[in-house]
């Protein structure tokens, strides 16, 4: 009966979730739907078990949500991302069309810009170069996908991405966690993305397919992505709510490209200073106190490194735009209202995950994933993609994995001379695999921002943002287990 109730509490949340039910009623509800069949205290999981979980992750990755949300809003309507965009544009121009709004995507996300903010910027610039290049528009979700939602967010080495901080506080790591393994890939996943859009494009080129207007009306676009069922699905998915993407105030003109790009270069610069040198030279014996919370600097470093990172650069953002941006109280306001409900959001995706693994059922469920073949690493890459694929969250299904299974494989990691490196850089990139089926909430806002369907540009989408992140989880997992973390 237990396991049955894992499952149903799992259909449930499902279910309602694709339908644009919040998240933060329905994580709950399952998790006592999962408990009652267990027959287990109900209310003593909702406040003890589920509310202590979530609580505990807002506490250590609010911070990040926060400064992401706001770094993300301020170089939006500071029109940094839009000048990036537009170098971009005139660099590679309609002839590498793709290519340009890869770029820019991954210029941009690697820099610490929030997903959606990118989405709203790149899609209009992409659909002009498109156009003008002559490519078919059932394209442009693809290689959006390719720049902001693949190795920028799971493979690069120092990404501020809150998918590679979630590991930090598991396994003790850094954001530079396996940067070899990481920079492998990632020109994988790239390398495999552009071949094949270049695959896609002349495909269309020999059978006289080109640019094409779009069905939807600027007004379904804009219904489309203004809806609460996308609302709820994106905040789900990503650190940013899409609600609040139009507050605020947008300046005339962005700054030059070199001021345009500093802030971004400022997040990777400081974040790899803060990780290498700072924090492994300060004196943290004072957080073994139990006023600090009993904790170490492996558990909170990553966390403090990315933190800073993001504070420095929007006080960088700040100095350079502080003329070019006409209502700053209300674009900090609008960042700061855009990461609250993505936080809960994955806290209470978390919540769930602490109450299920609290069941007696779920032994069978840890001795199941343990048990598949192929060593640790597959049985954590499979954990995190099935949770991943469940929830539409990479960070939310991450999360459950590790909350639940992260003391296991670190136990397992010193049994066996594994590297919590490696374990942190297979969870981040499996995270980013099945994480992007057609309920994501990026995804249906993706499509929504280009104006086409699910029918028009799914599969192109599935082959960049899931296929080539699987080639890429795979290269790793046989070189990590080969040569070990490096």
């Amino acid at each position: 009966m237990g396991l049955l109730g894992i499952l149903a509490g799992l259909a449930f949340l499902m279910v309602l979730a694709f339908r644009g039910w919040s998240i933060l009623l329905l994580a709950p509800v399952a998790a006592l739907i999962a408990a009652a069949f267990s027959g287990e205290p109900l209310l003593a999981h909702w406040t003890q078990t589920f509310m202590t979980a979530a609580s505990s992750f807002v506490a250590q990755f609010f911070p990040i949500f926060l400064l992401g949300a706001l770094f993300g809003k301020l170089m939006d309507d500071s029109g940094s991302v839009r000048t990036i965009a537009d170098f971009m544009t005139e660099k590679l121009g309609p002839s590498r069309a793709a290519l340009a709004v890869v770029l820019a995507g991954a210029l941009v996300t690697y820099g610490g810009v929030s997903l959606f903010v990118a989405f709203f910027v790149l899609a209009p610039m992409g659909l002009a170069l498109f156009k003008v290049g002559n490519v078919p528009r059932r394209l442009l979700p693809a290689a959006i996908a390719l720049g902001t939602s693949t190795f920028t967010m799971s493979a690069l080495p120092g990404t501020p991405a809150i998918q590679n901080a979630i590991p930090m506080p598991f396994f003790g790591t850094t954001p530079f966690a396996a940067p070899g393994l990481g920079i492998i890939a990632a020109i994988v996943m790239l390398a495999f993305g552009m071949w094949w859009l270049g695959v896609a494009q002349a495909r269309a080129r020999r059978a006289g397919e080109g640019f094409e207007p779009t069905s939807h009306s600027a007004d379904d676009t804009a219904a489309m992505t203004d809806s609460l069922t996308v609302r709820e699905l994106a905040s789900t998915a990503r650190e940013f709510d899409p609600a609040e993407i139009d507050h605020g105030s947008r300046a005339a003109d962005g700054p030059p490209i070199g001021l345009a790009v500093l802030p971004l270069a400022v997040v990777v610069c400081a974040n790899f200073v803060m990780t290498q040198f700072i924090l492994p030279n300060m004196d943290t014996a004072f957080l073994s106190l139990p006023q600090w919370g009993a904790t170490s600097l492996s558990s909170v470093g990553g966390i403090w490194s990315v933190s800073i990172a993001l504070f420095l650069a929007i006080l960088v953002l700040v100095a350079l735009n502080y003329q070019r941006l006409p209502a700053i109280r209300d674009t900090v306001d609008a960042g700061a209202n855009a990461s609250v409900l993505p936080v809960l959001s994955v806290a209470s995706l978390v919540g769930f995950g602490a109450v299920v693994a609290a069941l007696p059922a779920f032994e069978m469920v840890r001795d199941w994933v343990l048990g598949i073949g192929g060593g640790p690493l597959v049985s954590l890459a499979v954990a995190t993609n099935i949770l991943a694929a469940l929830t539409g969250s990479a960070s939310g299904g991450m999360t459950i994995a590790l909350d639940a299974l992260g003391p296991t494989f670190m136990q397992i990691a010193q049994d066996t001379g594994l590297s919590p490196s490696l374990m942190h850089r297979v969870a981040v990139i499996s995270s980013g695999t099945l994480d992007s089926l057609p309920h994501n909430g990026a995804v249906v806002t993706m499509l929504a921002v280009c104006g086409c369907t699910h029918k028009e540009s799914y599969l192109d989408l599935v082959i960049v943002a899931v296929v080539g992140a699987m080639i890429a989880l795979v290269t790793v997992i046989v070189l990590g287990t080969m040569f070990g973390s490096f």
